[in-house]
């Protein structure tokens, strides 16, 4: 009897009984070509084709992958698809609730079936990223030996995440969000399908724009949620998902975005708007509806990179800091979670105390140097570090701040064209208070005159 009997068994009755399975099981894609979206993994002679098989010569390259994308792009689905596409057995583990005994439990169940079956296994490891180094450490006895081909999945960044013996012995792919138009692709089929939908209920434009916005970009969040909207119609004798079916469904509201048109720029705007004007409140109300309507979190994250410099600056240095680290864990976590971040940041944003000092100054010398207000850098401050550069001159006389007491050079340092030029203007909010005063004396130093200040 071959030792993976209840797996089969469950996916013989999800052949005779497709309804007993979740829609978005049901139309996972069964082969390569079923797959939408990934088209940079699936191009003729890739290396994920040559894994099951194609292109002739059999399997190619290394016999583990790891998958590296956002939730819903498909990573189950690419494990599921190499596992049909090469007959191999398929067992699947979270690294959530699998520990090494479980793994190793996995492993020698693979040799069991390789040796008494002739049957390789395909592990699919998910949130591998989630597994110590020990636990990781456990699955390279099994990679190097080819026992089993592993899959492993992860949503964070493989080279932070995963160990580099394992990283080195795999193949990793990286999977890019899911389009608009591949899921609507998506939910069309679903509709169709026969083992879908089977045509039992319309979708209209509205209720396929509500989905499309709910799902950011996950394939079997749409799918869902699509079940859910089609279960409501039907149980009312619908003939299509309404708008006010799905809403009532999905408990949630559609909210009037779009994020290819004027709203989309509109309440970008209102958001960034609000954080200068320091409201906290309506800041979170249009980072809400961005994030409702589906918004990539990445576009809100670099906004915010902006504002920070923009609007907040040196009257609250950290601020950049919150935001570039906000944009780092949006990238790693994706929604829903990052709306959390995102949240963070924002706050942080909004209550910090502001300047425009920054893009005032840099405003004010780009328009300097485009009017031509440039000049010879002086010869003391030009690079004498090649043959040659002592007889012309450069470098003669340049003082080295760090061997003066306190690391402050009394010489010239801008062309003569700008020498008076004061670009940077701090106010007197926040940090910038302190930088403003340790401005105005390092300017006194460098011109010549004293310090009053003891």
């Amino acid at each position: 009897m071959e030792p993976d009997l209840f797996t089969a068994a469950a996916e013989d009755r999800q052949e005779r009984d497709p309804s007993a399975s979740p829609l978005a099981v049901r139309m996972r894609p069964r082969t390569l070509e079923e797959v939408l979206g990934q088209r940079h993994l699936l191009r003729p002679g890739s290396p994920l084709r040559r894994l099951v098989g194609e292109g002739g010569g059999g399997p190619a390259g290394p016999s583990s992958v790891i998958l590296w994308g956002p939730p819903g792009t498909g990573k189950t689905t690419l494990a599921h698809v190499v596992s049909k596409a090469t007959d191999k057995r398929f067992v699947e583990l979270s690294a959530i609730t699998a520990g090494v005994k479980e793994v190793r439990s996995v492993i020698e169940g693979a040799r069991r079936s390789s040796g008494a079956y002739a049957r390789d296994t395909v592990l699919f490891l998910d949130e591998i990223h989630r597994f110590s180094k020990a636990q990781q450490d456990s699955l390279l006895p099994a990679v190097e030996n080819r026992w089993v081909t592993l899959i492993a999945a992860t949503t964070e960044n493989p080279y932070f995440s995963v160990i580099s013996p394992l990283l080195s012995r795999s193949l990793l792919l990286t999977l890019e969000p899911l389009t608009e138009d591949d899921l609507r692709g998506l939910l069309h089929r679903a509709v169709a399908a026969e083992r879908g939908l089977n045509g039992a209920v319309g979708l209209p434009e509205d209720s396929e724009a509500h989905l499309l916005r709910i799902a950011g970009g996950d394939a079997r969040r749409a799918l869902t949620a699509l079940e859910a909207g089609a279960g409501a119609a039907l149980a009312k004798g619908e003939p299509e998902i309404t708008l006010a079916s799905l809403e009532e469904a999905v408990d949630r509201a559609a909210v009037t975005y779009d994020r290819d048109g004027d709203q989309h720029y509109d309440v970008a705007s209102a958001l960034i708007k609000s954080i200068r004007g320091s409201d906290v409140d309506a800041a979170l109300h249009y980072l809400a509806r961005m994030i409702e309507a589906g918004e990539d979190p990445r576009f809100i994250a670099r906004r915010l990179m902006i504002s920070a410099s923009e609007d907040i600056g040196m009257a609250d240095p950290t601020a950049l800091t919150t935001a570039v680290a906000a944009a780092q864990a949006v990238a790693m976590i994706g929604f829903p979670e990052a709306s959390l971040t995102l949240s963070q940041a924002v706050i942080a944003l909004a209550l910090a105390p502001k300047s425009n000092a920054a893009t005032v100054a840099i405003g004010a010398a780009l328009a300097d140097v485009r009017a031509g207000l440039a000049g010879p850098v002086p010869e003391h401050l030009r690079d004498a570090h090649y043959k040659g550069a002592q007889k012309l001159g450069h470098g003669a006389g340049y003082q080295y701040p760090h061997d003066l007491p306190d690391g402050i050079a009394a010489q010239q340092y801008a062309p003569d064209a700008v020498r008076d030029k004061r670009y940077y203007q701090p106010t007197r909010r926040g940090a910038e208070a302190r930088y403003a005063d340790v401005a105005e004396r390092v300017r006194g130093r460098l011109s010549g005159g004293r310090d009053p200040r003891p």
